[in-house]
């Protein structure tokens, strides 16, 4: 049982050394750890630290593309060395490294495929109440979403499966933790959430340079997986919604018109019109949408069956 601990990292000199420090090398279950650092760009320090530290991989990337494509190379990276279960922890020290152990214990047992850290972040007092309010929104509509009871969708403290190494595949650019989870749902993976401690860090994140911009791409991320993954039911709710917008102006045309007074309110009937036909523009997209997505889990099928057969390869 192989065991990799991944940290992508960017520009993180003050604390990786403390995060690497603090990830436990023998637990009870796993026959061999390693650790992966993914250094996305970083500008400082961090890739030296990487090498004084001898972690056993390190993935550097020209430059700095963002925490969804460094999560996607670790994946990548995982799967080439044969992970049993992958770890992903932030390089920030958030996150308790020696919790390590507590959260591939549900993974070792085979009771899910996926673990998040559940920081309880509407309880943080380091978080600000507008920080609070919008992860406590944000967590219940990916739970929603996902028909996974999920407290804390943002948590980056993951562990992973080996079927689910195998499953999941990142499209984002922004950030991997949204869209894991609602692909989790849609492909059969079993996902937990269990308890674990979280640090205040001093630093701002580095996902969105304020919490209206995390919360415009956190939407537009959201947004982007239900057409992948539930096109048909988007795109039919948005046109009933348009449909039903439209319906009003237009019994307002008709029933001036059966009174003899219909020219006068022509443009309710503009408006309703307008309303109605984008509606069924909907309708109809909805169904090109949906046979496109079934196109698109063949393809991701065979993905899934090539990777399987690449690792029996080797």
């Amino acid at each position: 049982m192989k065991l990799v601990v991944q940290i992508p990292c960017y520009n993180e000199a003050a604390t990786l050394a403390d995060v690497i420090k603090d990830i436990p090398r023998k637990i009870v279950g796993v026959d061999c750890i390693e650790i992966l650092v993914i250094d996305d760009g970083s500008r400082d320090e961090s890739y030296n630290i990487a090498k004084e530290c001898q972690v056993d991989h390190i993935i550097r990337h020209p430059v700095n593309n963002g925490l969804a494509d460094a999560f996607r190379s670790g994946l990548d990276r995982c799967r080439e060395l044969d992970a049993d279960i992958v770890v992903n922890i932030d390089a920030d020290n958030q996150y308790d490294a020696k919790e390590i152990p507590m959260l591939v214990q549900p993974i070792l047992e085979q009771h899910c495929d996926v673990v998040v850290g559940n920081r309880d972040p509407s309880n943080l007092v380091h978080f600000s109440f507008a920080k609070r309010v919008m992860q406590k929104l944000g967590s219940r509509v990916v739970s929603i979403l996902s028909k996974i009871d999920i407290p804390d969708a943002t948590s980056g403290f993951r562990a992973y499966s080996k079927d689910a190494l195998f499953k999941l595949t990142i499209e984002t650019d922004f950030s991997h933790s949204l869209e894991t989870l609602v692909q989790a749902r849609w492909k059969g993976l079993r996902v937990v959430s269990l308890p674990i401690r979280a640090r205040h860090t001093e630093r701002a994140s580095r996902l969105a340079s304020s919490n209206r911009e995390f919360v415009f791409k956190s939407i537009a991320t959201l947004v982007r997986v239900v057409t992948f993954y539930r096109p048909l039911s988007f795109y039919w709710s948005l046109g009933a919604f348009m449909g039903l917008l439209g319906t009003a102006p237009m019994m307002r045309f008709l029933w001036f018109f059966f009174n003899g007074d219909g020219r006068g309110h022509i443009q309710s009937l503009v408006i309703g019109g307008t309303f109605v036909i984008i509606g069924t523009s909907c309708l109809l997209f909805g169904v090109l949408a949906n046979q496109i997505n079934s196109n698109r889990r063949l393809l991701e099928e065979t993905n899934e069956r090539l990777r399987r057969m690449d690792y029996q390869n080797r």
